[in-house]
């Protein structure tokens, strides 16, 4: 059985992982947003290739039924298809229409 101390340095420890994996998210997220604004303002008709390219993705967020992911698979989804909304904001932000 766990004693406190164990359990308050695992949540330490937890903690600093959990703000790591956030920090390198955001920078991944923010990189990825900045390639394809990118590629995508060489492109003829940007805003058509930006809706066309996320509402792939979001198709492929939908139909994705990871087998590890368990009882996490419809938070994981939900929180998938927030951030591809987020990330159609933010690339169509800088694209023509």
């Amino acid at each position: 059985m766990s004693t406190a101390p164990d359990l308050n340095e695992t949540i330490e420890r937890l903690t600093r992982e959990n703000a790591q994996l956030s920090g390198l998210v955001l920078a991944t997220g923010v990189l990825l947003t900045q390639l394809l604004q990118s590629n995508l303002k060489r492109e003829l008709n940007p805003w058509k290739s930006a809706t066309k390219m996320l509402d792939e993705a979001r198709t492929a967020i939908e139909g994705f039924k990871p087998e590890t992911a368990g009882e996490q698979n419809p938070a994981m989804k939900e929180r998938a298809l927030e951030a591809l909304a987020q990330y159609d904001e933010q690339i169509k932000a800088v694209l023509p229409q």
